[in-house]
């Protein structure tokens, strides 16, 4: 069983089992975050949501995840 070591808005996470593939839409899934409401930014790049399933996360990378919230007055 593999893992990944990740810092998460700035706390360190791990996941075990890691996702396979480790691409950011899987491991978005894996950390429990719905895709469809939030905006992440991988090692410093905000990632478009058409790249989720192509952008390799590795150990030791940063995510910053975003939840976006509706609402007004």
């Amino acid at each position: 069983m593999t893992t990944l070591n990740l810092s998460v808005n700035g706390e360190l996470r791990t996941l075990q089992p890691a996702p396979i593939p480790s691409c950011l839409d899987s491991v978005i899934k894996a950390l429990d975050h719905n895709p469809k409401s939030v905006v992440v930014e991988h090692n410093g790049v905000i990632i478009p949501r058409s790249r989720w399933q192509s952008e390799v996360v590795q150990e030791g990378d940063n995510l910053e995840i975003v939840t976006i919230v509706g609402g007004g007055s």
